[in-house]
């Protein structure tokens, strides 16, 4: 049995394109908080293992419901890069989300954006101009508010380590966004989550002998909602980017530092610093700055298809 053609690509409002990436991301920010709380307790391999290994069931639901039927070689090329990109991300990320404030965490990450618009021009023939190179310069700038306001506070090994761990995913993070892009083009949502959370599951399972740890039952309750969180996540941007440009669903991703700054609070008693919130708006006007013309993203059809 081959896999069934994606349906004919259908006129979608930008605006709806961006508000299901925006409750994607939403949702994402919660399951942050979750795993937050996860690694903490268990450790990020551990979190990571069993959250995705329950992410597989619930993938293999989300693709048996989207009738999405075998996947076609290139796009299982596509899932294999991507899980292994976001294996490695999540690593990073976790490991580094446990050892700095959420909402500073998060505001690390808001580089990947300008990242994601830069490596579109170079691998999805998307055009970028003068003005994304000048937001790309004052994005960095607002990292380095950011990390000199770190170094500032009454901080240690573990939280700059944390800190340069977060930069390292975003980077990967905008990789991520770009296969996204190539990926939601060659096949659906429900397939895209399923074999993310297959390829990244299998990836770990290679260290599960000397790593692996079955968790106390109290943590199951959360390796499921993580997982719920994730899948769902993961379907929603995956129906965004096949209906909308990258670097202009990319911007969706500056919603999660309310949530981050939000549920840092209320759940880990984090308060933001004036220097991450200084950085994170000099970051997020770079980026908008970046995006105001939505053709800069723009894909070209040779480069899709």
């Amino acid at each position: 049995m081959t896999r069934p053609a994606p349906a004919p690509a259908t006129v979608t409002a930008p605006a709806t394109a961006f508000a299901v990436a925006a409750l994607g991301i939403g949702l994402f920010s919660v399951m942050d908080a979750v795993m937050k709380s996860l690694v903490l307790a268990i450790g990020v391999y551990n979190a990571l293992l069993w959250r995705q290994m329950l992410s597989v069931g619930l993938g293999a639901v989300a693709w048996k419901l989207g009738n999405s039927g075998r996947p076609s070689r290139r796009a299982l090329k596509l899932h294999v890069a991507r899980g292994l990109v976001t294996t490695a991300m999540a690593v990073l990320f976790f490991w580094g989300l446990a050892r700095v404030p959420m909402a500073q965490a998060i505001s690390l990450t808001y580089i990947a954006p300008i990242l994601a618009l830069l490596l579109g021009a170079v691998t999805l023939g998307e055009r970028v101009g003068r003005r994304a190179v000048f937001a790309s310069i004052a994005a960095l700038g607002g990292v380095l508010v950011v990390m000199i306001g770190q170094g500032r506070g009454v901080t240690g090994p573990e939280t700059l380590h944390g800190a340069l761990a977060v930069l390292g995913s975003a980077v990967l993070y905008a990789v991520n966004l770009v296969i996204a892009r190539l990926q939601s083009q060659a096949a659906r949502p429900g397939e895209i989550a399923f074999f993310q959370a297959l390829v990244i599951t299998a990836t770990l399972a290679l260290a599960a002998p000397w790593l692996a740890a079955v968790p106390e039952a109290v943590q199951w309750p959360k390796l499921a909602l993580a997982a719920g969180l994730a899948t769902a996540s993961l379907w929603l941007l995956g129906w965004a980017y096949a209906h909308g440009d990258t670097g202009f669903l990319a911007t969706t991703e500056y919603t999660s530092f309310v949530y981050a700054a939000g549920l840092g609070f209320l759940v880990f008693g984090e308060r933001v610093s004036a220097f991450t919130l200084a950085g994170a708006a000099i970051i997020v006007v770079a980026c908008l700055y970046a995006a105001r013309r939505r053709d800069i993203a723009q894909t070209s059809i040779e480069a899709t298809a």
